[in-house]
C-alpha cells in the first residue's frame, strides 16, 4: 500500500515512528522520563518563555538525534552486515550525533536551573503562580507526554486513529481545567468553564462516533488530562 496520503495520514506514520522508538529503544525512554522531569522543574521554577523555549529546543534536539540514530542502525542492518567497518563507522557517527545532543541539553538545563537551585527558593511559588499561560503550556506538553508514553506501552492505536487513551480526550479535558482555574475569580467564570467542557465533550463524543475510539478509551484520556491539570494547578495556581 502505498504510503502517500492525506495530511492526517502523515501524523499517524509521524507518530507510529515516535511510539516505535519509544517502545522499543531503552535510551529513548530514558530521554522521555528525563524530558518529563525537566518540564516539572520548568514548572516549579518558574521559568521565563525564553528558558522554556530553550529547554523544549534541547529536549526535541535530543529525542529527533535518538530517532535519526534508531533509523539509520535499522537501515544499514537492512542492506549490510555489522561487521563491515563503513557501517560501524556510521552507526558510531550516528551515536556521536546523539552525545552531541545530549551533552547540549545538560548544558542548557545547567545554565537555566543551577542559579534557580542554588537561590532562594522561597520565592519559587510565588513566581510559578504570576505566570498561569507559561504554566498551562508546559501543563499541556506533559499531558501529550503522557499520552504518548501510555500509547507506546499500550501497543494500539496511532496519533490520530484510535488506541488507548485518546489523546484527543486528554488534550481537551486539560485544556477546561487549564481554563477553569484561570477563569478562577473571574466574573464570567462559571459560564467560560462549562463553554469549555461541552468543547471538550464534543471532542471526545466526535471521536467516539467517527469509530476512532471507544468509550473507555476517551475516558482514560480525559482522565489523564484533568488528573495531571488538576495535580499541577492546585499545586501552584493561586487560591
Amino acid at each position: 500500500m502505498s504510503r502517500r496520503g492525506n495530511l492526517l495520514n502523515s501524523f499517524n506514520w509521524a507518530f507510529q515512528g515516535i511510539v516505535h522508538a519509544l517502545r522499543r529503544e531503552r535510551n529513548m525512554q530514558v530521554h522521555f522520563v528525563v524530558a518529563m522531569l525537566v518540564l516539572v522543574g520548568a514548572i516549579f521554577y518558574s521559568l521565563s518563555r525564553l528558558e522554556i523555549v530553550a529547554l523544549l529546543v534541547a529536549i526535541s534536539f535530543v529525542l529527533i538525534t535518538e530517532m535519526i540514530n534508531t533509523a539509520i542502525e535499522e537501515t544499514i542492518d537492512l542492506f549490510t552486515g555489522s561487521d563491515d567497518p563503513r557501517a560501524r563507522i556510521a552507526k558510531d557517527m550516528a551515536a556521536g550525533a546523539v552525545l552531541v545532543a545530549a551533552v547540549n541539553a545538560l548544558a542548557v538545563a545547567y545554565l537555566i536551573f543551577y542559579a534557580k537551585i542554588a537561590g532562594a527558593p522561597y520565592t519559587v511559588l510565588q513566581r510559578v503562580r504570576n505566570s498561569p499561560i507559561d504554566l498551562t503550556v508546559v501543563a499541556l506538553v506533559i499531558v501529550f507526554v503522557v499520552t504518548v508514553a501510555v500509547k507506546a506501552m499500550g501497543g494500539r492505536g496511532t496519533a490520530f486513529s484510535g488506541g488507548l487513551p485518546s489523546g484527543h480526550a486528554a488534550i481537551a479535558f486539560g485544556g477546561w481545567v487549564a481554563v477553569t482555574f484561570i477563569a478562577t475569580n473571574t466574573a464570567y467564570a462559571l459560564p467560560i468553564s462549562v463553554i469549555v467542557l461541552l468543547m471538550a465533550m464534543l471532542t471526545a463524543q466526535s471521536r467516539v462516533e467517527a469509530g476512532i475510539h471507544n468509550l473507555l478509551e476517551v475516558v482514560l484520556g480525559a482522565l489523564i488530562g484533568i488528573g495531571i491539570m488538576v495535580l499541577i494547578f492546585q499545586l501552584w495556581f493561586p487560591d
